[in-house]
């Protein structure tokens, strides 16, 4: 039984992939809530559990991020691919380990979404925006301490057609057995 369910796990991470267009359907609040669910149930250092979320689904939200995103990059383009969920990962610098949990929370939450059947993509830049005097805002706005330092943001989405490449081949020699 174990290893039947670690199998599809397994699967489900292999074809796991980033998707990058996004129909117009919104995603089930049940649907983000196990998705933000299984970044909540991601490992974190001594339990310390550093991890905050944001659930954007409001257009005007989700645009004036893109546009702080864009802006990092010294671009005008999209950069959420036109999902209509994003959701914003941060964490509490005063734990040690909290680029690592944040990351494995990020990890979950991609994986789960694959497991659900949408589309997720890890977007960047996260770190930069909330640095800035825009992000500061945010974070009050929010009700979340200005310190919090930004991960990333998983972008949520029915994937439109052709929207997820294929996985790339796995590199050979990354496994040293000792």
């Amino acid at each position: 039984m174990a290893e039947d369910i670690a199998g599809v796990v397994l699967e489900n991470m292999m074809g796991r992939r980033s998707c990058r267009r996004f129909t117009t359907e919104q995603v089930a609040d049940e649907q983000v809530e196990k998705v933000v669910d299984a970044g909540r149930w991601a490992p974190s250092g001594m339990g310390r559990q550093p991890v905050r979320f944001v659930v954007l689904r409001d257009a005007d939200a989700i645009k004036h991020l893109s546009h702080m995103n864009a802006s990092v990059m010294g671009t005008s383009g999209d950069p959420f691919y036109g999902a209509p969920t994003v959701i914003v990962v941060l964490a509490d610098p005063a734990a040690p380990t909290f680029v690592n949990d944040g990351s494995l929370a990020m990890g979950n939450m991609l994986n789960e979404a694959h497991a659900l059947g949408l589309g997720s993509c890890w977007i960047h830049r996260a770190k930069e925006e909330f640095e800035s005097p825009d992000g500061k805002a945010l974070l009050r706005e929010w009700g979340l301490s200005e310190d919090l330092v930004g991960i990333g943001h998983c972008i949520l989405g029915h994937p439109a057609d052709s929207g997820c490449k294929d996985a790339a081949e796995r590199r050979g020699g990354t496994v040293v057995w000792v």
